[in-house]
């Protein structure tokens, strides 16, 4: 168990003492720090002595106040391990690095509580249980359901905080392929929209129609492949594939931003389907029509390994229903 020890000076004198944890340890700008939610429970555990004593939330500091810090103890999680096969592209004592299947929810939800990452990581590691969260143990980021790819979890608390930070902080790289409709205005660029919750559908996000209270968001792209596809009549449709490099992570970023710019990803069935209900010729019924998710793989991810702090890349190959929709916008095999 780590203990951290801090003593009050002139500038924090007055400060309750949950603000003062939550300026001086949260996790936002370190490696070792804590969660908002872990500052509260530690004080309501009994777990921070203010000078050998244990302290409300409310209580105000006065200069040169000894403040000891216990971390928690890890909680063991009411999900249930799963035998569930996981393609693991990298782990050690510190962390593991998988390639997420599409189709796989990252942690339990609502009305699903098996069959996730989450139940696989719990039987694989049997120790991960607590870390971070009971919800979510070991999870610092995400992956919607449908969307494939690499996915680093920690395995334990002190990896947790490191690599929470770094996404936090935008020093994560991530790379993603994605198949769009349509052809992009250019090689390159980049998409710079607020994203937010949509006015009319709290299912949705947008960056068109969202509410006042939406966050920056910033996506890179470049055109990796066009292809040309014949919709009869003399029409033609354009299919792009793209290199995607969100420096935000914003819920559905990539999706949304693509879809706002008029280049849904094919086969999203929440942002794409009024680009799949225009008039495609003899598209209709082609496994660019029917593919059954959004074509979007998570192909990389580069951090700072959260105990060398070296520099660790991780690549997950395309997986193969979006491998057979490639073949099928270029079957000479290009």
């Amino acid at each position: 168990m780590e203990e951290r020890v801090a003593t009050v000076d002139g500038a924090a004198a007055g400060l309750r003492l949950d603000l003062f944890l939550a300026r001086r340890f949260s996790s936002a700008g370190r490696s070792d720090g804590f969660s908002r939610a872990e500052v509260q429970r530690l004080i309501s555990d009994g777990r921070v002595l203010v000078n050998g004593r244990r302290a409300k939330a409310s209580a105000r500091l006065k200069p040169n106040d000894t403040i000891r810090i216990q971390s928690l103890p890890l909680r063991d999680s009411s999900l249930l391990p799963e035998n569930i096969p996981l393609d693991i592209l990298y782990e050690d004592e510190h962390c593991i690095v998988v390639n997420k299947a599409a189709g796989m929810m990252v942690h339990p939800a609502t009305g699903r509580f098996t069959g996730t990452l989450v139940n696989a990581l719990l039987h694989h590691c049997p120790d991960l249980g607590g870390i971070g969260g009971e919800r979510r143990p070991g999870i610092v980021h995400r992956l919607d359901k449908d969307t494939s790819g690499v996915m680093v979890v920690a395995k334990t608390q002190k990896a947790f905080r490191r690599l929470a930070s770094q996404f936090k902080d935008r020093k994560v790289q991530k790379e993603y392929l994605a198949l769009v409709w349509g052809k992009m205005p250019g090689d390159s660029g980049v998409i710079d929209r607020r994203i937010g919750r949509h006015r009319s559908d709290r299912k949705r996000m947008s960056s068109r129609h969202a509410l006042a209270k939406s966050r920056e968001a910033i996506t890179q792209w470049q055109v990796e492949k066009l292809f040309a596809i014949s919709a009869g009549s003399a029409s033609i449709n354009w299919v792009s594939l793209l290199r995607l490099k969100p420096k935000t992570g914003r819920t559905h970023q990539l999706r949304v931003h693509l879809a706002d710019l008029g280049f849904p990803i094919v086969g999203d069935s929440i942002y794409g389907h009024k680009r799949k209900n225009r008039e495609h010729g003899n598209l209709s019924g082609s496994m660019l029509e029917t593919f059954p998710r959004q074509a979007l793989h998570a192909e990389k991810l580069s951090f700072l390994h959260p105990g060398s702090e070296r520099p660790l890349a991780c690549s997950a190959p395309l997986p193969p229903d979006m491998r057979e929709l490639l073949r099928t916008l270029c079957p000479c095999g290009e």
